[in-house]
């Protein structure tokens, strides 16, 4: 089934992109040996850590709605019958969801593609590539708007799992 296509694409994504984090951690903890330790710090860890972070986090918002992590008002929800919560959710991601990942990946795609024409480089000691950067931004967008189908056909279909009824509010 394609939600399974999906789903099985944005989870190898984010397990790859996973290892970025420790490549980031790696160079970070490079840096302060050589910077507090050697005494020679790097022209280069600041540029090269920040687009690692930037690429990390961009490209696991398809991996994060996969595992439900982005942020809910299950506050307007938590209240609701299991049917009513799930076209509650099926609603707001054909108000909400959908328009801002198309225009996020739009933009994006247009945003990337200047940077790429104009070989865009970080400004500073080391100048790095910024265009390779700013197509993750694309794909991530594009990652994301084709996980919210996935989530929005198995609300469709009934296999929400995460939809299971909630602990009523405690608010005392």
């Amino acid at each position: 089934m394609i939600t399974r296509l999906i789903d099985g694409v944005d989870e190898i994504v984010g397990r790859i992109v996973s290892i970025v984090a420790i490549i980031f951690a790696g160079i970070i903890i490079y840096e302060v040996f050589m910077r507090y330790v050697v005494g020679a710090p790097t022209r280069w860890a600041f540029d090269v850590t920040k687009q690692l972070y930037g690429f990390y986090f961009i490209l696991l918002g398809g991996y994060a709605l996969r595992h439900q992590a982005h942020v809910k008002v299950d506050i307007v929800t938590h209240r609701l019958r299991h049917n009513a919560r799930r076209w509650t959710e099926i609603i707001g991601y054909f108000i909400f969801f959908f328009p801002f990942a198309w225009v996020f990946m739009t933009r994006s795609y247009e945003f990337a593609m200047t940077s790429f024409n104009q070989g865009e480089v970080t400004y500073g000691a080391v100048q790095l590539p910024v265009y390779p950067l700013k197509m993750a931004v694309f794909v991530g967008a594009v990652l994301l708007l084709v996980q919210g189908v996935s989530e929005v056909l198995k609300l469709l279909l009934k296999k929400a799992d995460h939809l299971e009824p909630m602990e009523p509010l405690d608010v005392r």
